[in-house]
């Protein structure tokens, strides 16, 4: 890491392009110093199918961050997504035999490990571990025990595990770029912390974060997160599909996606007429803007069905009050907010970073950066950028699930150490 106290480094490895956040904390303001973007070729629906891609695309966006910010990057916190991303619920339960039963931050640490205790794949490992409730003696609805008396203390977790190899693949990435990982988080959480204010976690909300090969969806409720699940269908694909169905090359189609693309054909309403060069000395070749609309229209209903399917599956269909928040890349599609109305039920916007006060807040200012800013923002409130000592003073001390939680995955991080 830098060396100035205070300095958060996000690096949001995704399918198609990577992106460095670098930002200072200072008394609970995040400041954006530096920004560094570059193209991805060496993922494939979030996972890493070549690593010297990888590696010179990391190399170049952090080198990017740190021009602009003047800062020299040592270790970063790194998003993870990718089809092989899977959640579970698990039970625990302990006893109690401090002196007069008071339920410590060590008890926690105990019940948390034990919730732990899960049959799973080989290939598989735990990357979060995140509490849903704690019951004491009986009484339910706890989120914080500490500092509780009791005899008896349960718990009810949301884990989330990936694929080991996906996992050190990322992790050798970063350490052959010459940086340090200080953490790996799921990208749909650190999302969350970006573009997801307090209230909506309290009503209930879906976000769907759509990127270039993964689209990734976190349910939450009374401010806990209820279920997470990556859909291995976004951006790129509606792009596959207007290059084969308009016969263009993929250059073509992204610019066609980017600048003339709509959700919805029925909204359209000038149907105007776009030229498009000839392959290879062709003629141009004109494309109407509704034919163009109709082929993005039918994969977002596709990747609008299944994340209604991931609603359902979660339980928590109807206790969703705040309704769906739509950021990455995918959510700059015009019309994509009515699209999700419709085929969801439920009220839908598109999600920017939220609560950035200083520094680079306009070049930051879109959904295509809510992982990065979301990682950076993740960091501060674990202090995961190498020590306690990079969280505010302010903070130190001042939530005991947070220490409690910070320690489990400190912990849990040490299993990437050992390649």
């Amino acid at each position: 890491m830098a060396e100035q106290e205070n300095i958060m480094v996000g690096l949001d490895i995704g399918t198609t392009k990577i992106c460095a956040i670098v930002a200072s904390i200072e008394q609970d303001r995040i400041n954006i110093l530096g920004v560094g973007k570059a193209p991805s070729d060496g993922l494939n629906r979030g996972v890493v199918v070549n690593i010297d891609k990888t590696v010179n695309a990391i190399k170049d966006a952090i080198a990017q961050a740190e021009l602009a910010s003047g800062i020299q990057v040592n270790s970063v916190n790194v998003g993870i997504a990718g089809d092989h991303i899977r959640s579970m619920r698990s039970k625990g339960v302990i006893t109690i035999n401090n002196k007069d039963n008071e339920i410590t931050a060590r008890d926690v640490e105990r019940l948390l490990e034990d919730c732990q205790r899960i049959m799973l794949p080989t290939d598989q490992q735990i990357l979060h571990v995140i509490p849903q409730e704690f019951v004491v003696d009986g009484q339910d609805g706890i989120n914080d025990p500490v500092g509780m008396s009791g005899m008896r203390m349960e718990a009810e977790v949301h884990i989330i595990t990936g694929l080991v190899s996906a996992a050190k693949n990322i992790y050798r990435c970063v350490e052959r770029a010459g940086y340090q990982v200080a953490d790996i988080i799921l990208e749909p959480l650190a999302s969350s912390y970006s573009v997801l204010d307090e209230e909506e976690k309290e009503a209930g909300v879906v976000l769907v974060d759509i990127g270039g090969g993964t689209t990734d969806v976190a349910i939450f409720q009374d401010n806990t997160i209820r279920h997470t699940a990556v859909i291995a269908i976004a951006g790129q694909k509606v792009t596959d599909d207007i290059r084969l169905g308009l016969s263009v090359l993929d250059d073509q189609a992204e610019s066609l996606k980017r600048n003339h693309g709509e959700c919805y054909a029925d909204m359209i309403r000038e149907d105007e007429v776009i030229t498009v060069p000839g392959i290879a000395g062709r003629p141009p070749k004109e494309i109407t803007k509704s034919i163009l609309a109709k082929i993005i229209q039918a994969r977002m209903e596709e990747i609008m069905e299944i994340v209604g399917i991931e609603i359902k599956r979660s339980g928590y269909s109807d206790s969703l009050s705040a309704g769906v928040v739509l950021t990455g890349g995918g959510s700059l599609i015009r019309n994509i907010c009515p699209l999700a109305n419709e085929i969801l039920g439920m009220d839908a916007k598109v999600g920017i970073p939220l609560g950035i006060t200083g520094g680079l807040v306009e070049e930051v200012n879109s959904p295509i950066y809510a992982t990065g800013v979301g990682l950076v923002v993740h960091a501060l409130k674990t202090g995961m950028n190498n020590d306690q000592t990079m969280m505010p003073s302010s903070q130190k001390g001042s939530n005991n699930m947070e220490q409690v939680m910070s320690k489990i995955a400190d912990r849990m991080k040490s299993w990437f150490k050992e390649l």
